[in-house]
């Protein structure tokens, strides 16, 4: 005989391996995950290994509270049955076999969430099941605003996040660019899924009003984070000034105007003017954050106020005239200054502008003159009319001397000389400046010409 512990472990290898077959059998999913409010799939399959092995019934069971309890019943000569069903149709076998005992569950609840077992009562085998492990994920909903706080010298929560009834719990974080810290709590709801609540808490300050944090949310329902933007509301009394005042009232000056300038969280809707001294003058003329003067006169010499109101406080400004006699004329003259120094460099760049054109016509003239002096140019040649060098130059005019009688005897006797034609068509003015000569001139200076001239004709070369 064999010894008593080899018969022992004979046995238990034998359970095991008769164990491994039998699960083998039995095909399902050892975890399947769903969603709350959505359809889930528990697969269950037998498979036979032979014709002599015979299935006569197929339950789904649940474990809870350490027992099981029957969640859906199939044998082939009844209607399945669902013992756990408080809405029909919300769990039913996919196919009506005794192969494939494939289970939906629909719309899932989070009570919904556990262990099954997916059992077949097989002849001569007895029974043999499969187990799944159900896990029901809940997403949740996301939401983030800002916090409504006056502006103080305390950190008080100004955002709020929250992930609500998701199964497992968000994670909440926060993206800022501000001197601030988050707080973080979880509630566990009724139904088994979790709210958790984020704020973002800061001492509260004007400067923070419309500024941009971010409510990051992470799940395991998400693909990827959800970015939720929030811009901070700060309130804060209104910053009143006021606008217009030119120190240039005087008497008699029409349409002079104020406006009131005021700036707040909320913005502030509501203006009020007066005088430092009480009621406003007649002569004035309110239309909201705009006092309007038609004509000035000594009833405004005074100090008007402004007073803004929003839903956190009011706040007042004042604002004092000064009504002159005449027009103060210091504005005016420094202004009259400026036009006038902008119209002198607008002439000045004309003037320079004009010169250099006609410095550059005079070239172009000369140069025209020099192409004709090489087919035959005169005896006199004038000088350049400008200077086009600061290296070269230029070349000194010379003058004619005046006629002795005798030349200008023997002038007259050989008509006008070529130089004289020259002169003339160089310089046109002469004639301009020419008189006609008197019947005593003509006797006693007889010249070639009817014309007597002031000066000498080379004079004006």
């Amino acid at each position: 005989m064999g010894a008593p512990g080899s018969s022992c472990a004979f046995a238990s290898l034998f359970f095991c391996l008769l164990s491994a077959a039998i699960a083998q059998r039995v095909k399902v999913l050892d975890e399947v995950t769903g969603y709350l409010g959505q359809e889930v799939t528990l697969p269950c399959t037998f498979v036979s290994t032979g014709n002599e092995i015979k299935v006569s019934l197929v339950t789904w069971m649940k474990e809870a509270a350490g027992r099981k309890q029957n969640v859906a019943v199939f044998h082939p000569d009844h209607e399945p049955s669902y013992p756990l069903e408080t809405e029909r149709g919300r769990i039913r076998f996919k196919t009506q076999t005794l192969e494939d005992a494939t289970l939906i569950i629909g719309p899932l609840r989070m009570a919904d969430e556990g262990t099954y077992a997916c059992e077949f009562a097989a002849y001569p085998l007895g029974n043999e099941d499969g187990i799944t492990n159900l896990v029901v994920l809940a997403k949740p909903t996301n939401t983030a605003k800002a916090q409504e706080v006056k502006a103080s010298n305390l950190e008080l929560p100004v955002a709020v996040c929250i992930s609500d009834r998701g199964k497992p719990p968000a994670r909440i974080t926060w993206q800022s660019g501000l001197n601030g810290n988050a707080t973080v709590s979880e509630v566990t709801n009724a139904d088994g899924t979790v709210t958790v609540t984020s704020y973002y808490r800061m001492v509260p300050t004007k400067e923070a009003n419309g500024q941009r944090i971010t409510c990051i949310v992470e799940h395991k329902t998400q693909p990827q984070p959800e970015a939720l933007p929030v811009v901070l509301s700060i309130l804060y009394p209104p910053e009143v000034t006021i606008e217009g005042y030119d120190d240039n009232w005087y008497l008699s000056r029409t349409e002079a105007m104020l406006k009131c300038t005021a700036k707040g969280n909320p913005p502030p809707t509501e203006f009020t003017w007066s005088t430092a001294n009480g009621p406003l003058p007649k002569t004035v003329e309110v239309q909201g954050d705009i006092l309007l003067v038609r004509n000035v006169d000594a009833s405004v010499n005074t100090t008007f106020r402004c007073q803004a109101t929003n839903r956190v406080g009011r706040v007042s400004t004042d604002q004092v005239i000064f009504v002159r006699d005449k027009p103060n004329m210091e504005g005016a003259g420094t202004t009259g200054g400026i036009i006038g120094g902008l119209i002198a460099a607008i002439v000045a760049v004309a003037v320079v502008a004009t010169g250099i054109l006609i410095c550059r016509q005079q070239q172009k003239n000369r140069m025209d003159r020099e192409e004709d002096d090489q087919e035959g140019p005169p005896a006199y040649k004038p000088p350049p009319p400008c200077q086009l060098s600061d290296e070269t130059e230029p070349e000194a005019p010379r003058y004619h001397e005046l006629p002795t009688l005798e030349e200008r005897e023997a002038a007259a006797d050989a008509g006008p000389s070529m130089e004289d034609e020259y002169l003339d068509q160089i310089n046109p003015i002469y004639d301009a400046l020419s008189f006609a000569a008197t019947e005593e001139e003509a006797a006693m200076a007889p010249m070639s010409t009817d014309k007597a001239f002031i000066m000498s004709r080379a004079m004006y070369v």
